[in-house]
Parts: C-alpha cells; sequence; structure tokens
C-alpha cells in the first residue's frame, strides 16, 4: 500500500466510514453468471430495471470508461436489540431496521462527495459517486474490494461489521493499487437458509426474490401471493432474518453514525395507527425514510396482511374502514383480513354491507375464500 491509498483510507475514517476497499472496476465471472442466470429465469419480477442496465451491471467498466479504480466504504447501523424479538408484537408492525431512521442514501451519499471532492482537488482526477443510485452489483464489487463477501443469503458479510452496514462507491480516473478480494466465511452455517419464512434461499448463494418477503413487500406492485401472506407475519417493510441470524453479527459495534438511530415512531408502530393513513398522512409520516417510496397503497396493504396474521379481533375496526378504499389493492387485502378475524356472523353482514365488492374483479376471489381461514 503506497502513501496514496494510506492517505485516502485516513479520509475514510475520519468521515466516518467504517470501512474502506479499492479494487478495478470489474466483478468476478461466478457474480456474473449468476445475474445472468436469475435474469433469464425471469426472476427479477417488477425490478424491471435490474433487466433494462444488465450490460452495465456486469461490467462495471462500461459504466464509465474512463474508470480506472473503485473506492468502496461501508457505514454500518447495528440495532440495539434483536430485530428478531419485533417478530413477537403482533399488533406492531415490524419495519424493517434500516428503515427505521434516515435515509441512509442521503446520508452517506453527502459525506461520500465531500470525500470524493478532496480527491479530485488533491490528485487533480475524476470522480463519480454512487449510493445505490446506478445500475452496479455493489455487493460482487465491494467483495472484490476486500471489505465483505456474499453470504449463502446473497448479503454482504464482514468480520468485523456482521451483517449491518450500508455500501457506497466513488468511481474514479485514479489508478489505485487493489486491495486483496475477501475470502468467504460462511463455512458449513446455513442459518440464514434456515430461517427464512418463505424458503426463498432455494440453496447456499442461491436466493429466489420472488418468494423473499423483502421483495415481495418493498418493490412488488401487486397482489401478493396467498401463499406467502402467512409467513410475512407483522413484517410491514422488509425482512431482517437472515441478516439477523448471521453469526458474525457477534463482531457488530453500534453505529457511529447519529443518523443511525432509529426514530420513536418507526420502532414497532401500532397497526391500527398505519392502518387509518391516507396518502398525505403517510408521506408525513415517513418523509426521508426509506418507506415512502413503496407509497401507501402498498404499504397498507402491507399492514392489512400483518393485521390479518396478529389474530386480534380489536382491528376489525380498522379493517371495515378500508373495504372501501380507492385502491383495489387496499381493499382486497382487507377482504383478506376480514376473513382472518371476523367470526361467521360478521362475515355474513360485512357481506351484506358490501354486496357490491363481490362483483370487483380486483376483491371477488379474495370474497370468495373469506371464512375459509
Amino acid at each position: 500500500m503506497t502513501s496514496k491509498e494510506a492517505a485516502i483510507r485516513q479520509r475514510a475514517a475520519h468521515y466516518g466510514f467504517s470501512t474502506i476497499g479499492f479494487t478495478a472496476p470489474a466483478i468476478a465471472p461466478t457474480a456474473q453468471m449468476r445475474f445472468d442466470a436469475l435474469a433469464a429465469a425471469d426472476g427479477f419480477g417488477d425490478m424491471s430495471w435490474m433487466v433494462s442496465t444488465a450490460d452495465r451491471r456486469r461490467d462495471p467498466a462500461a459504466l464509465w470508461p474512463a474508470a480506472r479504480s473503485v473506492i468502496v466504504v461501508t457505514q454500518n447501523y447495528t440495532p440495539e436489540h434483536d430485530p428478531m424479538l419485533a417478530l413477537t408484537a403482533k399488533q406492531h408492525g415490524n419495519v424493517s431496521v434500516y428503515a427505521r431512521f434516515k435515509d441512509y442514501h442521503n446520508v452517506l451519499k453527502k459525506r461520500l462527495k465531500k470525500m470524493a471532492q478532496e480527491l479530485v482537488c488533491e490528485h487533480g482526477c475524476e470522480v463519480k459517486v454512487f449510493v445505490d443510485t446506478a445500475p452496479i452489483l455493489e455487493k460482487p464489487l465491494a467483495q472484490r474490494a476486500g471489505v465483505g463477501w456474499q453470504g449463502k443469503h446473497s448479503n454482504l458479510v464482514s468480520r468485523d461489521l456482521g451483517s449491518w452496514f450500508f455500501l457506497g462507491e466513488i468511481f474514479t480516473t485514479l489508478q489505485l493499487q487493489p486491495d486483496t478480494p475477501e475470502e468467504d466465511h460462511c463455512g458449513s452455517c446455513q442459518k440464514c437458509i434456515d430461517i427464512c419464512p418463505t424458503a426463498a434461499i432455494t440453496a447456499p448463494y442461491q436466493l429466489d426474490p420472488l418468494r423473499c418477503i423483502a421483495y415481495l413487500t418493498i418493490e412488488h406492485k401487486g397482489h401478493i401471493p396467498r401463499d406467502f401472506r402467512g409467513a410475512i407475519g407483522n413484517r410491514v417493510f422488509g425482512c431482517d432474518d437472515c441478516l439477523a441470524i448471521c453469526p458474525w453479527n457477534k463482531f457488530a459495534a453500534p453505529p457511529m453514525e447519529p443518523a443511525y438511530h432509529p426514530r420513536a415512531e418507526h420502532d414497532l408502530p401500532a397497526l391500527a395507527d398505519l392502518a387509518a393513513l391516507d396518502d398525505a398522512a403517510f408521506r408525513a409520516r415517513f418523509q426521508g425514510t426509506p418507506v415512502r417510496r413503496t407509497g401507501r397503497d402498498r404499504f397498507v396493504r402491507n399492514v392489512l396482511i400483518a393485521i390479518g396474521n396478529s389474530g386480534d379481533r380489536r382491528l376489525l375496526p380498522s379493517v371495515a374502514a378500508l373495504l372501501g378504499d380507492p385502491a383495489a389493492i387496499v381493499r382486497a387485502m382487507a377482504v383478506w383480513a376480514l376473513g382472518c378475524l371476523a367470526d361467521a356472523a360478521e362475515l355474513t353482514a360485512f357481506r351484506q354491507q358490501f354486496a357490491h365488492m363481490e362483483e370487483d374483479p380486483e376483491v371477488c376471489d379474495e370474497w370468495r375464500d373469506a371464512g375459509s381461514r
């Protein structure tokens, strides 16, 4: 390592980054093969942008041919408590740890831009800064930079940070000495595979996104398949199970970044409160957090699934209030939740009150099956 790389490492520490690594703008052939196989199998679902930008994702150099090096940085966001404990709070919505505070894209990118500008001033190089904002396969690139390895759940794992950290990249024309790629340290462990609620990790290092609760509750735009609704439990945005169970988390330290401490209103909010959100209230409540990108309708869809799974009949009024919602995706899940919570007499009364909905093509199947659960 030359003095140039050492100085950049010191600068990264100054800006609060947990780790840093250098690599060429390329990813390993095995990562390319996994990506190609998933794309060929239509495995990205509603994430059509993954396929439309495939050429640049497979080859980071294609994103910016002038780039000679990539600087990869991390920031950890280790939760204070075991996220698995939140799954037992059935009357409350479980939001993925990374979405309980200010959107990391803005926090990390602001600091990364400052660091990149200093590199430009000092070395006269060109730079481009990315924080999950460009068609890059970040995790394979980060593994080549030595900051972690892709575990059997496909997420990045670090011997120093465990599973809880964000990634950012500086592409630069500056020539830097590459770090040694990180080796796989999963060994025979397969706890992440065993714990997945929907068996989305079909084999070591093979994730079926279309079964993943994170995909279903965040990216999926339509009705969540019935086979997966029960497994969602009280998860209203994302899923942390495969991250939380990883044994490497025993080395994870608390986050240094103050912005990565959870906001109280996002730490197990009451399902009744979340179900009552209209579009304006949803936007106001989740302003500046990753949750907002799902939109109110998809989020309330998730909330209604959590209500149905709660078994709490006290939430029936919250469900009934959404049976006539303007959004079909919300109406349908209100009927599903009703079928989970209402007794036969109540269900009959609701059918009579909302008889017109049985002709609604978006909802008729849910009405037909209501009461069979």
